[in-house]
């Protein structure tokens, strides 16, 4: 409810530029690949659509499908023409498509099922550092659901839509918890990207999109034959998709004063420190092999290194104080941060236009209604 342009600028930038190491710094780990689907898939995604004009919606939806077999079958071609018969093993492990018979290992057929590992056990520290990473998913879920929104067109989200989102978010997590998957559920910001890339802001094809996630995951084969997939390539990948999400944050400047010193104070000042604190955080960990808070609560440190690790968190929770707090009762800081621009949408039913794009599939809005 207290968000308003200024504040969501940082947090969304960072969502998306705050993963700049998984992006070329991937790729180079295994450059003759990674570096070919970077430059085919901004070939396909922006050149030819305005080159090849009768094709245009194909490149612009197809782009990444178009690319990653090329690029796929070029390195199956080097893994079988020898290219990495005599290389270390850390660059046959990024480069090969045949990594330590991932297909042959994989059985035909393996269906996920509750407590398959055994018994959950429970331990309070534990949970208290679980609860301060699904913090932090929040809080970078929140960034990914409003460049979603901003990507489809859609109007700016009812804060009781975000509010539902987040809650079917910790469903998933709870369910990750049941089958075992050894990590919690976030919004996929390469989804998010993928989305601007596209253009195509279907929940159809989202929904299509898990069916056959749940297909692969039963069928072992068919999934082990997509995770033969050198990172590399998804690493090019990221480093159109996760910029995409940060041009998002920067699009709602576009409602906010940049003549006022205010403002250029509290973007720049949260984006500085979203980069530098868990920039400091991660390099005494990297020397130390512990966090800067190393106390004898085990579950203290790993609840304030895990918050204070993510980029998007420290960023956002920064701009998000300072915009609520500084000279936020003058008239003209109203319009500076632009929070006026968001007062129709702050009810699900002030505006029309939120049945078309935030009603729920199957008439549930019954049972989860929005206000």
């Amino acid at each position: 409810r207290y968000l308003s342009p200024l504040s969501a600028a940082p947090l969304i930038a960072l969502v998306g530029f705050g993963l700049y190491e998984l992006g070329f710094p991937s790729v180079a780990k295994c450059v003759e690949i990674g570096l070919p689907e970077l430059i085919l898939l901004v070939i396909f995604a922006m050149y030819l659509p305005h080159t090849i004009h009768r094709m245009k919606s194909i490149f612009d939806r197809f782009a990444v499908l178009f690319t990653i077999p090329i690029v796929w079958l070029y390195a199956y071609l080097l893994t079988v023409g020898g290219a990495y018969r005599n290389v270390s093993p850390k660059t046959q492990f990024h480069c090969r498509t045949d990594r330590s018979g991932l297909i042959g290992g994989a059985p035909w057929i393996r269906v996920p099922y509750p407590f398959q590992w055994g018994a959950p056990t429970f331990d309070a520290g534990e949970a208290f550092a679980m609860m301060a990473a699904s913090f932090v998913a929040l809080v970078e879920s929140t960034g990914s659901f409003i460049a979603v929104s901003r990507f489809a067109s859609a109007t700016p989200l009812p804060p009781s839509v975000l509010s539902r989102g987040i809650g079917w978010q910790g469903v998933g997590i709870l369910l990750d918890g049941l089958f075992g998957t050894g990590n919690g559920s976030s919004v996929s910001i390469e989804n998010a990207g993928l989305l601007a890339l596209t253009r195509v802001g279907s929940r159809r094809v989202v929904q299509i999109s898990a069916g056959f996630m749940i297909f692969f995951s039963i069928l072992g084969k068919f999934g082990a034959v997509f995770a033969s997939i050198p990172a590399p390539i998804f690493a090019a990948l990221y480093c159109v998709f996760f910029a995409y999400v940060g041009s998002a944050g920067l699009g709602f400047l576009q409602f906010c004063n940049l003549n006022s010193f205010r403002t250029k104070f509290i973007l720049g000042f949260s984006v500085f420190m979203g980069f530098s604190v868990p920039q400091y955080f991660n390099e005494y960990t990297s020397v130390a092999g512990f966090g800067p808070v190393h106390t004898r609560a085990r579950w203290f440190n790993d609840m304030v290194n895990v918050l204070f690790s993510s980029k998007a968190f420290v960023g956002g929770i920064v701009a998000y104080v300072l915009d609520n707090t500084l000279h936020r009762h003058d008239g003209a800081v109203r319009k500076d941060r632009g929070y006026h621009w968001w007062d129709k949408f702050r009810s699900y039913r002030t505006d029309t236009r939120s049945e078309e794009f935030y009603s729920l599939p199957f008439n549930l809005n019954k049972f989860f209604p929005s206000v």
